[in-house]
């Protein structure tokens, strides 16, 4: 929570400037980042979905070999019932029962030949299916290299920055905690309007630096005299001196 001490315009702005000079630290860390953290969260998202894509597909295999091989079985049990019938037939009384074994190895014969069929149409799948598991595993190959590359990029910074990011982080904390409330409301909401996050900016060449907009000498006085909070008719951000600016350091 912010202090409840009173503080003075001037040191509310520099506290402002202090806290913007803090935060674009924090910037230039996450820009010398650049885009790893999001690479390396999508590639690690694209191989969980590719290693469930990999897994399902070897389900599938699983599950038509399994099917080939209940077919197999099949054939050798329509085979076994075939010599079965035609012994049987050997012994056959009448016409009757001779039709009847012999309509029995028919159906017999044609449960086998069925059965064959669904053997090679399941392994026409079954070449489908490898086909696809070989092409997902290279896949996963290329992937998880290039993972493997991109973390190793982002480790590097990481371990380069870590200690320079957690002591701007530590002074941004400290520093949002010396600043008015309703400023620090506005401070974000524009910082957050603006891909350069810069939401207070000195006055520079008679200009505002964050939209360089022709500042009024008139306006320039009242800045410099620190009074109170004035904002760029043009862009909104929240405008310094430059003396201000300068003389505020972050270490």
């Amino acid at each position: 929570m912010a202090s409840v001490k009173d503080y003075s315009v001037e040191e509310k702005l520099s506290s402002l400037v202090k806290l913007q000079k803090i935060d674009s630290k924090l910037d230039e860390i996450k820009i010398l980042k650049g885009e790893l953290p999001m690479e390396v969260s999508d590639l690690e998202d694209e191989l969980t979905g590719l290693n469930s894509r990999r897994t399902r597909v070897e389900e599938e295999i699983n599950g038509i070999t399994e099917f080939i091989e209940q077919k197999k079985n099949a054939i050798k049990e329509s085979a076994e019932l075939v010599k079965k019938y035609e012994k049987q037939s050997e012994a056959v009384k009448n016409s009757r029962e001779f039709e009847a074994i012999n309509k029995e190895i028919e159906m017999q014969q044609l449960e086998g030949k069925l059965a064959e069929k669904h053997i090679r149409d399941a392994n026409e799948e079954l070449a489908d299916k490898a086909r696809a598991l070989e092409s997902v595993r290279k896949q996963i190959a290329t992937r998880e290299a290039t993972l493997a590359h991109k973390k190793g990029e982002l480790d590097k910074i990481i371990l380069e920055t870590e200690k320079e990011e957690k002591h701007f982080a530590d002074l941004a904390e400290t520093a949002r905690k010396s600043t008015d409330d309703r400023l620090l409301y506005s401070y974000d909401r524009i910082r957050n309007s603006y891909r350069n996050g810069l939401a207070v900016v000195p006055v520079e060449r008679d200009a505002c630096g964050g939209c360089f907009n022709a500042i009024p000498p008139q306006r320039q006085s009242e800045i410099r005299q620190r009074k109170k909070i004035m904002i760029c008719e043009n862009c909104g951000r929240i405008l310094v001196d430059d003396d201000l600016n300068a003389s505020t350091e972050v270490k």
